[in-house]
């Protein structure tokens, strides 16, 4: 069995220096002579154990960090690829205090998959969502994720359900899913780590929404300042399109979905919702009025359905195991799972 070796490309991890964690494992390794795969994924939100460098044993995985590339020649010598001690050691990721006490439905598989390998995200579970929304009426998955209690993640709050039956209601010849992944506020870094980490789940989010409200077209609008996520979107896009992921026939079905990754130009304004539109259709990003809704006129004048990045990946779990599953988590108005991003001091 060839080692694999996990090296996050998160831009978190990067900018704490796992690019050069990565060349100096990849040089190390011509140098010893060693076969290894390195697989790039996505991190488990651990930042201050960042590059932190997984090795697939026979016992499962083991973890180092934060990996330095000072520390790379005492990691093979001290049995690496084994899962051997080092002053890096930390053992099972998922006994580590930090992440052992969290429960993930929507990064389950943030920093454990190939984020580009549909293969690895099927292992995990991938597409089952996807493939029960298929063989469902569209008003009956809209009846799903309104009794699941999603409620939209981007800080509103507002039902996605409702809004889905909405778009879902109103007739027209064409109907879009937009999702808002201009994360502008400072500190806030879910929706990148999603897009970076585990892209399929935001695909999978968003051809659901769009064979439950009739839309056939996507857009996902990501802030300029992540080339990383855009780059991995776009990969990820054209993957799950060769694959029939998305295209005329979703995975085989007759509900047809496709979708396209713009970049926005760097107005913190475009994270409202109408001004994020009318920068979609090349016009200058001013908040509308309302109403009218997006829902019933959004996007070309259309309806359309606007969920933050974190409602869209939190669809497919929801689709996967059922609303009563997902709603048991949380109380009162607020069901589900929710990450929580701590920065600075």
């Amino acid at each position: 069995m060839i080692p694999r070796i996990y090296i996050p490309a998160d831009s978190g991890a990067l900018a704490l220096g796992a690019e050069k964690v990565a060349k100096a494992i990849e040089k190390e390794l011509k140098e010893r002579g060693v076969e290894a795969k390195i697989v790039r994924n996505g991190s488990r939100g651990a930042y201050f154990l960042e590059p932190m460098v997984e090795v697939a044993t026979a016992e499962g995985r083991v973890a180092y960090g934060p990996v330095k590339p000072s520390d790379v020649k005492s990691l093979f010598d001290s049995g690496f690829l084994k899962g051997g001690p080092h002053k890096r050691w930390l053992g099972a990721p998922d006994k580590i205090p930090f992440l052992a006490k969290q429960t993930r439905l929507t990064f389950a598989r943030c920093g454990v998959i190939d984020p580009l390998s549909l293969d690895s995200y099927k292992s995990h579970s991938g597409l089952s969502g996807l493939q029960n929304a298929v063989a469902m009426a569209p008003p009956d998955i809209v009846k799903q994720v309104t009794e699941s209690g999603l409620r939209g993640r981007g800080g509103a709050g507002f039902p996605t359900g409702i809004k889905w039956k909405t778009v879902l209601d109103t007739k027209s010849d064409q109907k879009y899913i937009v999702c808002n992944a201009d994360e502008g506020d400072s500190a806030t870094f879910a929706d990148r780590m999603i897009m970076e980490g585990d892209p399929f789940v935001l695909i999978e989010g968003m051809a659901i929404a769009g064979i439950a409200t009739g839309a056939t077209k996507g857009f996902v609008y990501i802030r300029s300042e992540y080339p990383h996520a855009v780059a991995t979107m776009n990969k990820a896009v054209a993957i799950a399109r060769k694959a029939g992921v998305l295209g005329a026939n979703v995975l085989g079905s007759p509900n047809a979905f496709d979708m396209e990754i713009r970049v926005g130009a760097g107005a913190y304004v475009c994270g409202e919702e109408t001004s994020l539109l009318n920068s979609l259709e090349g016009k200058r990003g001013v908040v509308r009025a309302k109403p009218p809704l997006p829902a019933i006129q959004g996007l070309f004048g259309k309806p359309t359905v606007i969920n933050n990045v974190i409602s869209l990946a939190s669809v497919p779990i929801i689709m996967d195991k059922g609303a009563a599953y997902y709603k048991d988590f949380g109380m009162g108005r607020s069901r589900g799972t929710i990450p929580i991003q701590i920065a600075g001091n």
